[in-house]
């Protein structure tokens, strides 16, 4: 079983039939390459990745069938992220002296979204088509309009304290004359004289980044060892339940470090956050997190997206503010995209020379939406511009994913094809 996981899953289809068509300059396109590049940059600042555009567009536009355009929509996404993730190391926290990527949210979320994704796999082979577009046109409208209420609602807060800045303006300069307050929402404006090396080596923690190499190490061997083999095996079976005490092993440490953390920090009152998020960390809310990474990662195994469509909106509502949600949900989502490219790469289903073209494209996308959006954001001091962003890529592809899924489940309803719920090992 692969990581081709999408709403768009070959065995739920008339024809399986690989189309890979020619890498030539013509409309097509030139117009999946502005779709591309929109989709990329507003997928990375929304911490999204845009999974939900990039299968449709593939499909669509250039022609390719829907197996290769999740694996392609996978390369993109992963050049993207790493395209953003390299752009946000090189950026300071615009508020605090830490490192704008979150590491300990990212190793909280990173092993489960991974494992979810695993769950999400086994269920698209499983789920009835029409069952799989309907759940994924309620949650991305769920989760869309969630985030756009909290954009309105951060967009409300930072009015007000524009209005309060104006009229205190004199008393809140600094001694170089600038509003102090500038600091909140200048991403770009560090509070301290640091040259980009030094912003660099501080963003990166080399030892965090080392347990999330791990993980997605360990993750993607089993999946390739996984792959060769024949479906329902006891050896399957094995590396199949062998991902959840390594998912669960990585949670349960960094979830028992920030616990103990808190309660220390509790007991001599000490009410300052320990991560970004500004929730209390008890067991509920641990569970509760466990609980909304596995889901992301189910849904991004569905759909064929990193998990950002949960995770990004996730973020914002336990009081991450925008900046540190889009850097912290791009980091994770490259860990998880790259995942399923070396499976893909290694099963063949996707064509190098589009690969590296698109992958190009996402590339360029990712470092300019960033640039592009922080500097907006630095100017009108508003990062909730962010989350209307996330909000808009969120609906824009439960659009898109939902008006094609219903169109090919009118299709298979006329065609009098299987619809119900299908048997995992003879499916596979």
């Amino acid at each position: 079983m692969d990581h081709n996981s999408t709403l768009f899953h070959p065995k739920h289809l008339s024809t399986v039939a690989q189309v890979w068509p020619e890498l030539e300059f013509n409309w097509r396109i030139v117009l999946a390459t502005v779709i591309g590049f929109l989709g990329s940059a507003c997928g990375t600042v929304g911490g999204v990745g845009g999974g939900g555009i990039f299968v449709p567009m593939l499909t669509l536009i250039v022609g390719f069938d829907t197996k290769s355009a999740a694996a392609l929509s996978k390369c993109m996404i992963m050049g993207a992220s790493a395209s953003s993730v390299s752009y946000n190391v090189r950026v300071p926290h615009p508020t605090k002296q830490v490192p704008i990527i979150d590491y300990d949210l990212a190793l909280l979320f990173q092993p489960m979204l991974m494992l979810g994704i695993t769950v999400g796999v086994a269920l698209s082979v499983v789920f009835p088509y029409w069952l799989i577009t309907v759940l994924i046109i309620i949650l991305f409208l769920a989760t869309s309009s969630r985030s756009f209420y909290k954009g309105i609602q951060m967009w409300k807060e930072e009015t007000i304290l524009k209005k309060e800045l104006s009229r205190q303006q004199e008393t809140l300069v600094n001694s170089r004359g600038e509003l102090q307050i500038d600091a909140v929402y200048d991403p770009l404006g560090p509070r301290e004289e640091k040259s980009a090396l030094q912003i660099l080596c501080f963003n990166l923690r080399w030892k965090r980044l080392l347990v999330l190499a791990t993980v997605w190490f360990l993750f993607t061997l089993i999946q390739v060892i996984k792959n060769g083999l024949v479906a329902c095996t006891t050896l399957y079976w094995v590396l199949f339940c062998l991902q959840f005490p390594v998912a669960l092993l990585v949670f349960g440490y960094e979830a028992t470090q920030l616990y103990k953390e808190h309660r220390n920090r509790m007991s001599t009152g000490n009410i300052e956050a320990i991560c970004e998020a500004s929730i209390q960390w008890s067991p509920l809310n641990i569970a509760f997190c466990a609980v909304c990474g596995i889901l992301g990662g189910t849904v991004g195994g569905l759909l064929g997206s990193g998990g950002g469509f949960i995770l990004g909106p996730l973020l914002l509502e336990i009081g991450v503010i925008p900046e540190v949600a889009s850097a912290t949900a791009t980091f994770v989502m490259m860990f998880s995209s790259s995942l399923s490219v070396v499976e893909f790469y290694l099963l063949k289903r996707f064509p190098i020379p589009y690969a590296l073209y698109l992958m190009g494209v996402s590339i360029l996308a990712g470092f300019w939406g960033q640039y592009i959006v922080r500097k907006v954001i630095s100017i009108l001091k508003r990062a909730s511009l962010i989350v209307f962003i996330l909000s808009g890529v969120i609906f824009a592809s439960a659009v898109t994913m939902g008006v094609i899924g219903v169109e090919t489940s009118i299709e298979m309803i006329k065609k009098h094809e299987f619809m119900g719920f299908l048997d995992f090992c003879s499916s596979e």
